[in-house]
C-alpha cells in the first residue's frame, strides 16, 4: 500500500546525493525521451523470433544521449497476442566501448531512462569510458506503457491514508481505498495490469540485450534492481556478462517477510540517525537514545489525532510524516541532514520541510501533478510476484506484534501489504532461492545498516547465488556504489573490466 513497500529507490539516493532536490523538479520527457506508445504492434516472426529480431532506431535526445523503443509481448505464453512498447536510452562510451552496461535503479516503477540521464552521478567515470550506459523503463513504468491506476488526486488520497489504523472507520478507509486502487488499475490498464510481474519484465531484458548487440547482459540493478538481476541469472545463466547486485533483496523472502524487514531496518537507521543527531550543533533533539527516538515518535504520535493543515490547503497526516522521516533516512550524507532541518521546523508546529520531503519521494509537482505513474507500479509488480495476500484481520494481528519491536514503522509496514489482497490478477510469482548454476561471478553489494533492503538479505543472495560474491560496505544509506566510498567503487570498477573480484572483501570508508 505504501510507496517504500521494498521499494529501496536507489534513484532517490545517488543522485540526490549531487543534485539535491533537482531531480524532483525535472521531467526527461521534455528533453526529448520517447513517448508511450499504447498501440504497439507485434513484429511479423513464429512465437518470439519477430520480437528478437527487431531494430533499435536510435534518434538524438537529452542533450547528448540517444533514444529508441522496442517491442515486447504483453503475454510470454502467448506473444501474438499483442504487444507492449518499452523505451530505451543510452549515452556512448566516452572510450571504445566493450559493450553495454545496463541500468536499473530499483522501484518496482523506478525509472531508469531518467536514472541513466544522471549517468556521470551513477556510475564512475571508468565505466563511462568502457560502457554505452544504457536505461529503460520496464513494462508498466514511466514512458514505457505504463500501469495506469489512480488520478492525481486519488493518489494524495492514497498517500494520506491512516497508515495506523486504530478504529473501524479507519480500517474502513484503508479497505475503501485498497479496492479503489485495485479496481482503478483493472479498469484503466485492462490488457496490461495482469502482465507486469518480475519474470515477464526479465525476459524483456533479454530482448533489449540482444537489440544491443550484445552477446552478454552487462547490468547494474540496485534495490528492486537486484531481483531484476538475480532472476535474469536465473533464467538465462549463459547470457549472463558483469552484474553487480547493490542493496539486494532476498528472493526466497515473501511480501510479509519483506516488509517487516524493513520495518526493522528503518527503525535501526532511525536509532543511527538520532545518535548522531546527538552529536550535531544543528539537531532539534533534546537527547540521542531512546529519548531522542521517542521525541520523533511522539511527534509522529501526535499526527496521528491531530493533522496539521498545510500553506496549500492538503492535510499532512501521520503517514505523511512517517513518509518524510523515511525518505531521509536513505540518505546519511543529504538525507540525514535535510531531517535534522525539517524537524526543527516540524517541532514548532511548521510541517513543510516534511511535506517537501513525502513530495520528493512520491514524485509529486508543485501543481498536484505526479510526475510519473511510480506508485501505481510498485503495487502492481509486487502484487503479481508474491502470492501471500493478508486479510484485513491478519493485517491487524500484524500491526499490533510489528509496533512492539518497530514502533515507528511497524504498523505502517504492515498496512502496507494491504492493496494486494483486493489485486484483480492472481500472482504468478512464487518466492524461491536463486542458485542461478553456470554464471561467472555476480558480484552482491551490502550496506550493514541499509534501511529498505537489511545487510542480511545482500547476505542471503550472495549465498544463495552459485558464483555470488559478496561485497560489504560496513556503513549507513542505501546501496553503496558511488556513494561516496572509493573501496567500494575501486572493487565494483575493476570487477566490470575483469570480471574478479574476492570474496568478503569490507570497505570501511563510506557513509
Amino acid at each position: 500500500m505504501r510507496k517504500f513497500l521494498v521499494t529501496g529507490l536507489a534513484l532517490f539516493v545517488g543522485i540526490v546525493a549531487t543534485l539535491g532536490y533537482q531531480l524532483a523538479q525535472s521531467d526527461s520527457s521534455e528533453n526529448g525521451s520517447p513517448k508511450p506508445n499504447q498501440s504497439a504492434t507485434v513484429p511479423q516472426g513464429e512465437g518470439l523470433d519477430g520480437y528478437y529480431a527487431q531494430q533499435l532506431d536510435w534518434s538524438e535526445c537529452n542533450d547528448g544521449f540517444e533514444c529508441a523503443t522496442f517491442n515486447v509481448p504483453i503475454d510470454y505464453a502467448n506473444p501474438a497476442d499483442g504487444a507492449l512498447q518499452i523505451s530505451v536510452i543510452r549515452v556512448l562510451a566516452t572510450g571504445t566501448a566493450r559493450g553495454s552496461l545496463v541500468l536499473n535503479p530499483g522501484g518496482p516503477g523506478g525509472s531508469g531512462i531518467e536514472y541513466a540521464t544522471y549517468a556521470e552521478y551513477v556510475v564512475s567515470e571508468t565505466l563511462r569510458e568502457n560502457f554505452d550506459i544504457v536505461g529503460f523503463d520496464p513494462r508498466g513504468v514511466g514512458e514505457s506503457t505504463p500501469v495506469e491506476c489512480l488520478d492525481d488526486t486519488q493518489t494524495e488520497q492514497y498517500i494520506a491514508i491512516d497508515g495506523s489504523p486504530d478504529n473501524q472507520t479507519e480500517v474502513d478507509e484503508a479497505q475503501a481505498m485498497s479496492k479503489l486502487f485495485a479496481q482503478t488499475c483493472a479498469t484503466n490498464s485492462p490488457d496490461t495490469y495482469k502482465f507486469l510481474d518480475t519474470v515477464s519484465a526479465t525476459r524483456d531484458i533479454d530482448i533489449l540485450r540482444a537489440l544491443l548487440g550484445d552477446e552478454k547482459l552487462n547490468w547494474l540493478g540496485k534495490s528492486y534492481g537486484t531481483f531484476l538481476g538475480a532472476t535474469y541469472a536465473d533464467l538465462f545463466p549463459d547470457r549472463v556478462g558483469r552484474m553487480l547486485l547493490d542493496g539486494a533483496i532476498d528472493p526466497k523472502l515473501n511480501n510479509e517477510q519483506l516488509s517487516y524487514g524493513q520495518a526493522l531496518g528503518f527503525e535501526l537507521a532511525l536509532k543511527r540517525f538520532v545518535a548522531d543527531c546527538a552529536t550535531r550543533g544543528d539537531c532539534p533533539l533534546s537527547a540521542g537514545g531512546k529519548v531522542g527516538i521517542s521525541e520523533v515518535t511522539e511527534l509522529l504520535s501526535d499526527l496521528d489525532s491531530n493533522p496539521v493543515t498545510l500553506d496549500d490547503g492538503r492535510l499532512f497526516t501521520q503517514a505523511m510524516g512517517t513518509l518524510g522521516v523515511v525518505g531521509s533516512l536513505y540518505d546519511k550524507q543529504y538525507g540525514w541532514p535535510d531531517l535534522r532541518t525539517n524537524l526543527s521546523l516540524a517541532f514548532t508546529g511548521d510541517f513543510s520541510g516534511l511535506a517537501t520531503s513525502v513530495d520528493f519521494y512520491t514524485g509529486r509537482q508543485m501543481d498536484g501533478s505526479f510526475k510519473d505513474n511510480s506508485n501505481d507500479a510498485i503495487a502492481a509488480v509486487n502484487c503479481l510476484d508474491r502470492p501471500d495476500r493478508a486479510t484485513t484481520e491478519q493485517t491487524i494481528a500484524l500491526a499490533s506484534k510489528w509496533k512492539k519491536v518497530a514502533p515507528n514503522f511497524g504498523e505502517y509496514l504492515a498496512w502496507s501489504n494491504i492493496s494486494c489482497s483486493y489485486w484483480l490478477a492472481e500472482a504468478t510469482g512464487v518466492p524461491k532461492e536463486i542458485s542461478a548454476p553456470g554464471t561467472p561471478t555476480i558480484l552482491v553489494v551490502g550496506t550493514v545498516n541499509d534501511p529498505a533492503t537489511p545487510y542480511a538479505w545482500s547476505q542471503a543472495l550472495a549465498a544463495q547465488l552459485s558464483k555470488g560474491v559478496l561485497l560489504t560496505l560496513d556503513g549507513d544509506g542505501h546501496t553503496a556504489y558511488y556513494q561516496g566510498s572509493d573501496c567500494i567503487d575501486e572493487v565494483v570498477d575493476n570487477f566490470y573490466l575483469t570480471g574478479e573480484a574476492e570474496s568478503d572483501i569490507i570497505c570501511t570508508d563510506g557513509p
